[in-house]
């Protein structure tokens, strides 16, 4: 075919399919007349090509992954979850220019107005820069291998399959329903509860945990993110599940945390997390003493390390937003929290 040919069956213009020949993504024949002749190869490469540009692909990506015959499919995770990040950065503007315009005319107009974009931009920090400082991608294929329940001096993973199923059990999924477990890792979680026949959606920041995931539970949906940025609309899941992840956020960041997955269920929606945590300031104080007493450093150095929840800071923020909470305590650092919103036990009763 000739490139005008091309252009009308891709509905796009010669100019377009010379400028992607110039930036060595298709390579067409010439005729002895010095006319370039498109081969169906070439037809579907730049049908691919165009498909990727319009969803926000740079050419950089596009020539590295057909250059390297990768899989595309890496690329368009990675896409959404942008995609996604850049939605809600929206909405956040368009909250902070609302509550902009009710506070024009007042006293301090331009003090309130640079409050309220020294907090967006501070929002818009947290969504985007995140990052795994633990690696999680190099622990994918041995992770787990490497959940051991006893045999440690101090072991975080104490109670891990008891919490899993006690999790399971308590989010009560019914056929019909949708779950999303965020952190989801290797999917051991999310097996629990693909085993009764439920779809889940699995979200972690690690392409490499994710794909163990796959390889474990093909029919689940997985979705590259983290806890501050989901890759869901709003009102897209049931119910949400995660473990052994929150403890990976600043206890500001995990409020924010708690915001998306408010954002992300339904009205009838209930969240269930098992994590590392302590029942407030207090009680961590408590337990760190008496680690350090028993000479316990590897204790005190791991608890530090991270990000153990205040659990009652958890309920408060619940509670201010409307919903039931319980609790459950496996040892001195594992609990578990239910969260239900209002609507769904009101329908219940």
């Amino acid at each position: 075919m000739k490139i005008t040919e091309v252009a009308k069956k891709l509905e796009t213009t010669p100019r377009t399919i010379r400028f992607y020949e110039e930036k060595g993504l298709i390579s067409p024949e010439k005729a002895s007349n010095g006319y370039r002749m498109y081969t169906n190869e070439d037809v579907r490469g730049l049908r691919t090509i165009l498909a990727l540009r319009e969803v926000g692909l740079s050419m950089a990506e596009i020539k590295k992954a057909m250059t390297e015959n990768d899989d595309f499919t890496d690329y368009l995770h990675t896409q959404r979850s942008l995609l996604y990040e850049e939605m809600l950065q929206i909405r956040d503007m368009v909250t902070t220019v609302d509550r902009m315009i009710e506070k024009s005319g007042e006293t301090g107009e331009e003090e309130h107005m640079m409050d309220m974009a020294r907090e967006l931009k501070g929002l818009k920090e947290k969504r985007t820069i995140w990052r795994d400082r633990w690696n999680f991608d190099d622990q994918a294929k041995d992770y787990d291998n490497n959940i051991k329940t006893t045999g440690y001096h101090f072991n975080v993973h104490k109670d891990y399959d008891e919490a899993l199923k006690k999790l399971h059990a308590w989010v009560d999924a019914s056929h019909g329903e949708r779950g999303v477990d965020i952190g989801a890792g290797t999917g051991n979680l999310t097996g629990l509860f693909l085993r009764q026949g439920i779809p889940m959606i699995a979200v972690d920041q690690s392409k490499e945990m994710l794909k163990v995931c796959t390889e474990k539970h093909p029919q689940t949906q997985t979705r590259l993110g983290h806890f501050l940025s989901l890759p869901l609309h709003d009102k897209a899941a049931d119910f949400v599940v995660s473990s052994y992840a929150l403890h990976h956020l600043t206890d500001e960041d995990k409020e924010l945390a708690l915001a998306e997955i408010d954002r992300v269920i339904g009205n009838s929606g209930r969240v269930v997390i098992a994590d590392l945590m302590f029942k407030d300031a207090s009680n961590r104080e408590d337990v760190l003493r008496t680690y350090q007493e028993s000479g316990n450093e590897e204790a005190v150095e791991a608890i530090k390390d991270e990000y153990y929840a205040d659990r009652s800071r958890l309920i408060r923020w619940w509670e201010n937003h409307g919903y039931d909470v319980k609790a459950y305590q496996f040892n001195p650092i594992l609990h578990l929290l239910y969260a239900q919103k209002k609507e769904r036990r009101a329908s219940n009763e």
